[in-house]
């Protein structure tokens, strides 16, 4: 009862949108299965949602990468020229790009996990029979999953504590570090949306005794 006592705390916490009650709610031993039934089921959400929108499909995750990606370099081109050329710098010139760094890996490795880039071992797996492709095809999905709600739970754990320590971007006045921080748990419901997604194609495909392993193309299409 102890664990659905912490999950019912955990929820009302949430709803209260009090960063404190969300720190001290995500201290107890529920949070772990608060974290992998909230991971499980936005996951599934958010797959539903990709099912009616195919441009989210195709494109959410490599589009926040790219720009994030233009915003780190904008930010460091500037900076060079800011300091050589007009002997100044932004205090925040320093610190907001590894922010963005971190969100642009993130959300990178939801969306290789859909392309199947993370150590696929496809040369291995496709001299395996069928049974055992379909094994080692179930267990990534497992351990992604459990990846996942890790992360969900930890990054929370993680992000409550800064809001509720109004910690502040350094270099800024009032960036918040939360408001980086909580991508990463986000990244998490969507690299378990790409994990159920694999799952299902590998069920189709089993069942229809299509190719289980195909070779993983870092960048490719998914």
């Amino acid at each position: 009862m102890t664990l659905w006592s912490d999950m019912g705390a955990i929820f009302s916490a949430f709803a209260s949108l009090d960063s404190f009650e969300i720190r001290n709610a995500l201290r107890a031993d529920g949070a772990w299965l608060f974290g992998a039934v909230v991971t499980a089921v936005l996951g599934l959400l958010v797959l539903r949602i990709y099912r009616l929108v195919p441009w989210l499909d195709r494109h959410l995750e490599r589009s926040i990468m790219v720009y994030s990606y233009l915003a780190i370099a904008f930010i460091i081109f500037w900076g060079v020229i800011d300091r050589f050329v007009f002997s100044s710098q932004q205090p925040w010139s320093t610190t907001i790009p590894p922010l963005l760094f971190m969100i642009m890996a993130w959300f990178g490795a939801a969306f290789n996990v859909r392309l199947r880039t993370h150590l696929s071992f496809a040369e291995f797996r496709t001299a395996m029979p069928r049974s055992g492709q379909m094994a080692c095809l179930t267990l990534d999905a497992v351990l992604w999953f459990i990846f996942a709600v890790v992360m969900v739970v930890t990054t929370s754990r993680a992000t409550a504590l800064s809001a509720s320590n109004f910690q502040i971007v350094l270099g800024t006045d009032n960036t918040m570090q939360w408001w980086f921080l909580i991508t990463v748990p986000f990244s998490a419901i969507l690299m378990t949306a790409r994990v159920f997604e694999n799952v299902f194609e590998d069920i189709a495909n089993y069942r229809n005794g299509a190719p289980l392993i195909k070779q993983a193309v870092i960048g490719g299409d998914t």
